[in-house]
């Protein structure tokens, strides 16, 4: 595989496994709200999405209850709910390989600016990104604007960059930005969903996608 100037990573679903964290709030901001909640698969569909746009999508009947709905989130997965997030196996050393080899690396995310750079502070991991973009930077996911305002600021080519998700709204938004996806299994959507949008390849680990990517740099984590 090509070596690439600039690798964008998705955060939910492709750096944290928080698809069981992000189901979990968003039905107990449904319940909390008096609404009958949505299906799981549903949930993970929405994935990707800035929180605005998710909350409209999911609940499309109780428009008078989405400030309410989003709030309930807000404080449900900061304050409330439990459920583990952790790092897949091998993230770390992964990102810390392709910066070795002189790799620029950037987040796309439909988090807020406040919530990835909690995370980001958690995870240690802000170390590795020279870049990111939020909901709050740029239009939601599948909108391109995200990786478009990446490839200005870091003055980098179309075909020059890599983008790396585990949704169909991840592809699409590399798809329409005309860059290069790579589509990991770990999160929401399977091979099958994510080859719909042309990806270049598919992995089910960072194990995998480090063998693609990385020219002979030995992991350790």
């Amino acid at each position: 595989m090509k070596q690439y100037k600039l690798v964008i990573f998705d955060w939910d679903g492709t750096v944290m496994d928080s698809v069981p964290k992000i189901v979990n709030c968003m039905h107990q901001s449904a319940l909390a709200c008096g609404v009958t909640p949505p299906s799981d698969e549903a949930i993970k569909n929405i994935i990707g999405l800035s929180l605005q746009c998710a909350v409209a999508t999911l609940f499309t009947e109780q428009q008078a209850l989405h400030a309410q709905l989003i709030a309930g989130y807000k404080h449900q997965y900061k304050y409330l709910d439990v459920t583990p997030t952790p790092l897949f196996a091998a993230v770390a050393s992964t990102l810390a390989a392709l910066q070795s080899q002189g790799t620029l690396l950037a987040v796309a995310t439909g988090k807020s600016r406040a919530g990835l750079e909690r995370l980001l502070d958690e995870t240690k991991l802000s170390k590795y990104f020279v870049a990111t973009r939020t909901s709050d930077d740029a239009l939601s996911k599948p909108a391109p604007d995200m990786l478009l305002q990446l490839l200005e600021e870091l003055d980098i080519s179309h075909e020059d960059a890599l983008m790396i998700g585990d949704t169909k709204i991840d592809m699409a938004m590399a798809k329409a930005a005309n860059i290069d996806r790579l589509g990991v299994t770990m999160g929401v959507h399977n091979a099958l969903q994510l080859s719909e949008l042309a990806p270049i390849a598919t992995v089910d680990s960072y194990q995998q996608l480090s063998a693609l990517l990385i020219n002979a740099v030995a992991l350790v984590d």
